[in-house]
């Protein structure tokens, strides 16, 4: 279930995407944690593993659509599938390492799904001789707010324009090969994505905005010469693409997470099984084993997720939108869910998580990067919520989702079409997964739902609820484990993994609707009839003593020392 590079074959993939995962394990274990570890203190640019990049032309395989491919190369395509394998592994060893492939991905967004044939032409080549991509998005004011970009494009007439304004917080702009920058006609308003150039003269490099080993940049652009050849897309087009993008590159953070947490899992274990206190192994004690159980657990139900959600995102289409309901829990629900398991492995090492030499002690940063490093959880929540009365009160039909694992290329993900009309998005009906399995948490799980949903048939948010985000997050989040506990059962369906396992998963998801309708309850304006309903929600899951020994031994003890980093 979790990720051991000592172990991992990549037999699930082909031969070309199985050697990059294993070169780039090889690449990471032969540098060791010593270096790993030296290089993010000293905050060194990780030149030589751009070089590792540009040698095996990592990332012109992985991130070039087929259509663009230069060379030929039948392996080169655009496949999340394998993508997620790579986003793993990168998070496992160094989140810096992982950001480089994120921003990338970020940057090639509006290229790809721009209408310049020409930059994709040019893009695909950059990509074979070794180049990182940026995103010019955000900015020092306004955030990421597209609304109130200050990045301007003077039209001079004759096809000629001049850009000028700053942006902030991009990663990889100091030197990418081309850096894809959100803006607006200074005389129209009208949006625009057009490419700039590190290297060129009226291109400012002003900061890094970070204490890190990677570079997120603060650049400016100064009377920048722009002409058609470099405008990706105008108007609706380009407002389109900045959204569309998120959808392709921010699903990325719930694998980053993943990889980050698994590696500190390996790390606690170790730790705790091989230290004695008072006469006893720590893991003898019974805290210790509940907070390991529900560390594995979070972790296997954050990967299993991820997992199911890169199915609907890979067979999305025109006519089946799903994807944009499971695509922000990934980013939002499991990254916070990594916070939530290093919380616990923290509790067990306690004061050895800081110490200069562990991998912990970089991952406990990095790991709260992740739910604030593309929007908060409220953005994403927003988002999320705007789903709630099609999924729970007018399920549409749709074929079944098969596992997507096929060596295919992801056309749709450049071709999403606009990013309207999200309240009319449908969901097949959510009792099919719950209904195909009869086990006991599984069973106290749908009891919560049925009163949750009769909440929002009897006791819904009025209309001064439904402005107060921090009332609508409690919602969201009660709203969110539903979805989270589908995909879980129709992954347990695909993969027929043990009971065991999924009875584990729903003991804490039966906890955690508890503690949200506790939080719900508790807010400030919830009211009366609000509150009751509250309180039918809080369940306690079964007590099954020897399902959790069982657990313990089988799952999470039985990989102490199995996986430690090359010194």
């Amino acid at each position: 279930m979790l990720f051991n590079p000592k172990k991992e074959t990549f037999e699930h993939l082909d031969p070309r995407s199985r050697e990059i995962m294993k070169k780039t394990v090889e690449y990471f274990e032969s540098r060791g944690k010593a270096k790993l570890k030296d290089d993010h203190h000293e905050r060194r640019w990780y030149r030589d593993f751009l070089e590792f990049l540009k040698e095996n032309e990592v990332f012109a395989t992985l991130l070039t659509p087929k259509d663009y491919v230069v060379d030929g190369d039948p392996d080169k395509r655009w496949d999340t599938f394998r993508n997620c394998d790579f986003n793993e592994i990168l998070g496992f060893y160094n989140l810096s390492h992982w950001y480089t492939w994120q921003v990338s991905i970020l940057g090639l967004g509006p290229i790809f799904m721009g209408n310049n044939e020409e930059v994709k032409k040019k893009t695909a080549q950059l990509l074979k001789e070794g180049g990182i991509f940026a995103f010019g998005l955000s900015e020092r004011t306004h955030g990421a707010d597209l609304y109130s970009s200050d990045m301007l494009l003077t039209d001079l007439g004759e096809g000629k324009y001049v850009a000028d304004g700053g942006k902030y917080y991009i990663g990889n702009a100091n030197e990418a090969a081309l850096v894809s920058t959100f803006g607006k006609d200074s005389e129209t308003g009208d949006y625009v994505f057009f490419v700039a150039d590190p290297k060129h003269e009226n291109y400012e490099l002003v900061q890094n905005v970070v204490d890190w080993e990677g570079y997120v940049a603060e650049y400016a652009l100064n009377g920048y010469p722009i002409t058609e050849n470099e405008i990706l897309s105008k108007g609706r087009d380009a407002w389109d693409s900045a959204l569309n993008t998120v959808n392709v590159g921010k699903f990325n953070l719930g694998w980053g997470a993943i990889g980050i947490a698994t590696h500190c899992f390996y790390e606690a274990l170790n730790h705790a099984a091989n230290r004695n206190l008072y006469g006893k192994w720590v893991t003898d004690f019974p805290h210790i084993k509940q907070l390991f159980v529900d560390s594995y657990t979070r972790l296997a139900a954050m990967k299993l997720f991820a997992q199911r959600a890169t199915d609907y995102l890979r067979s999305a289409s025109a006519e089946d939108r799903r994807y944009l309901l499971f695509n922000p829990i990934t980013k939002m629900k499991v990254p916070t869910q990594g916070e939530e398991v290093i919380n616990h492995l923290w509790d067990v090492i306690a004061a050895r998580g800081f110490e200069k030499d562990v991998y912990f002690e970089m991952a406990v940063k990095d790991i709260r990067s992740l739910p604030k490093l593309e929007g908060t959880v409220h953005v994403n929540m927003a988002l999320i919520i705007k789903f709630i009365a099609n999924y729970f009160f007018n399920p549409g039909e749709f074929p079944e989702i098969p596992k997507r694992d096929d060596a295919t290329d992801d056309t749709f993900l450049f071709n999403q079409g606009a990013t309207k009309g999200l309240g009319k998005i449908q969901f097949h009906d959510y009792n099919i997964a719950y209904n195909s399995v009869d086990l006991p948490n599984v069973n106290i799980f749908k009891e919560q739902i049925a009163i949750f949903k009769d909440f929002l048939v009897h006791a819904a948010p009025g209309p001064e609820q439904a402005k107060n985000i921090d009332f609508l997050l409690a919602v969201g989040e009660i709203f969110t484990l539903v979805v989270y506990g589908q995909l879980l059962i129709e992954k347990y369906q695909i993969d027929k993994f043990e009971d065991d396992l999924l009875e584990q998963m729903f003991d804490f998801m039966v906890r955690d609707f508890s503690r949200y309708a506790l939080q719900l309850y508790s807010k400030a304006d919830t009211t009366e009839k609000q509150m009751e309903w509250c309180m039918k929600m809080i369940k306690k899951p079964v007590d099954d003593h020897e399902r959790f020994l069982r657990f313990w031994n089988e799952y999470v003890y039985s990989l102490k020392d199995t996986y430690e980093m090359n010194p």
